[in-house]
């Protein structure tokens, strides 16, 4: 069942915390259906839109040689990407979404539809998921958007 927008947001007002994003292949799209709740400015914190590597790597400290190693669509720039909002930002949870929304751009070990999303609490710990969502692109974005809802939501019900 999707998450609604406003009931996580509800959940974070009730609890004190606020939240970020940082997203790729999403372009601002899970900023956006937070913030088309009323009232979500006390807890949406911020939102990074980091599309190159080089926003990656300037807006987040997602590091050169990580992205050259492993590639934007990885598990560890998803983490890091996650890991670099929180740290430039107040939020206590970060959300992060990398990924081949296509209908180019895929391979055999990544192919399109492939997606990474992290989840960063902070002083604490960092989660991620990988998805291979099914699909054109608006699909796939629409997708990553429901995944990334339901796994900050879960981040926040679990014990700290």
């Amino acid at each position: 069942m999707p998450v609604s927008p406003s009931d996580l947001l509800a959940r974070c007002r009730q609890n004190g915390q606020r939240l970020a994003t940082a997203e790729s292949c999403t372009g601002g799209l899970i900023a956006a259906r937070l913030t088309d709740v009323a009232g979500s400015s006390d807890v949406f914190e911020r939102g990074f839109v980091t599309y190159s590597n080089e926003a990656k790597t300037e807006m987040l400290g997602v590091p050169v040689t990580l992205l050259a190693r492993v590639g934007a669509v990885s598990e560890e720039v998803a983490r890091a990407m996650a890991e670099g909002a929180i740290a430039r930002s107040r939020a206590d949870f970060a959300i992060a979404v990398t990924g081949i929304a296509g209908p180019g751009g895929g391979t055999p070990a990544k192919p399109v539809g492939l997606v990474h999303i992290a989840c960063a609490r902070r002083d604490s710990w960092t989660v991620h998921e990988r998805h291979v969502f099914p699909g054109d692109r608006a699909a796939v974005r629409a997708a990553t958007v429901e995944a990334a809802l339901a796994l900050i939501l879960r981040q926040i019900e679990a014990p700290g």
